[in-house]
């Protein structure tokens, strides 16, 4: 058996380079959690438009963008391979629902003053796939990270019992954002192919249902002003590109580095909520918050901690 040798330290890039690299990784990383977390403003532009209608052009205008970043990468063949195995393929589409769920419960939530709520349910996302990681994929919890479940599981308890409704639309989004993660933890394909597959996936109906808009005299395109049109369009936009940021960046940084950054976006949501659009945030919400918040933390400090043991190079600085 051949063994590989080690690389010369010589061919490695010095430490400054490393470090210069890790910083752009953090600025397009954190700019890209930094779109996502101001994205309420842009729905809240096309609130008078149906959701469903805004999931369908986010669709496929996103499609449109990924095939050309693609193209321009000279990687388009590459999508062929994911058609080429069934169990590919039955990944991608069940995939691709859990994604048009979560954008439609996101964009629906948003535009019906419900920011906080999703805010909740990004916050929540990365406690619920830990739990189903030890779940489905059989993996082990460390000490902090039981502690970090168990007091979101409280956080959760207590908006359930003492709020007049369910938060569903927490739920739904931590839900199905996880289960998407874990599927795509299984997927042999890259985030930028996986989600071009997906949108692939979803373009027929979602341009199906556009087009029986468009022949019932109904929908944005020909009925609005030229304003939502454009933004309309610039949906996949919004969609793709902090997508791409995040992929460049990630590659970039260590995974601790991504988990903190990765608050970035629902603080965002949930304070645009609070003190811009005024949304009400009562004693029984702010309690679950701090529950979750704490999770949060010690499963921020977990990851850390256990970076630093997997890791221990002095010159990483991010």
């Amino acid at each position: 058996m051949n063994k590989i040798s080690p690389t010369p330290a010589s061919v490695l890039p010095p430490p400054a380079a490393r470090n210069s690299e890790a910083r752009r990784g953090v600025l397009m990383a954190g700019g890209s959690f930094l779109l996502w977390g101001l994205l309420p403003f842009y729905w809240k532009q096309l609130q008078a438009v149906p959701a469903t209608e805004l999931i369908c052009h986010r669709m496929v205008w996103s499609l449109f963008f990924l095939l050309a970043v693609l193209a321009a990468q000279g990687t388009l063949r590459g999508l062929a391979a994911a058609f080429a195995s069934p169990r590919l393929v039955a990944l991608n589409t069940l995939a691709s629902l859990l994604l048009a769920a979560n954008w439609l419960t996101y964009v629906w939530g948003v535009n019906h003053d419900r920011i906080i709520e999703t805010s909740l349910g990004y916050f929540l996302s990365p406690l619920c796939y830990v739990a189903l990681g030890r779940v489905l994929l059989r993996e082990r919890l460390r000490s902090l990270q039981w502690v970090a479940i168990i007091l979101a599981t409280l956080g959760v308890a207590l908006l359930l019992l003492r709020l007049d409704h369910a938060p569903w639309i927490a739920f739904l989004l931590a839900g199905t954002w996880s289960f998407y993660g874990i599927l795509k933890k299984k997927s042999a394909l890259g985030s930028l192919q996986g989600l071009t597959v997906e949108t692939l996936l979803l373009f027929p109906f979602a341009a199906a249902w556009l087009l029986w808009l468009a022949a019932r005299d109904g929908g944005v395109f020909g009925h609005a002003a030229a304003s939502l049109h454009v933004l309309a369009i610039g949906s996949g936009l919004v969609t793709a590109v902090p997508l791409l940021m995040f992929a460049w960046g990630a590659q970039r940084l260590r995974f601790t580095t991504i988990g903190l950054l990765q608050y970035l976006g629902p603080t965002l949501q949930f304070l645009i909520g609070l003190l811009v659009y005024h949304e009400p945030l009562g004693a029984p919400q702010l309690r679950a918050f701090v529950f979750i918040w704490a999770g949060l933390l010690l499963y921020t400090a977990d990851g850390f901690l256990a970076g630093r043991a997997r890791q221990p190079a002095p010159d990483a600085s991010f």
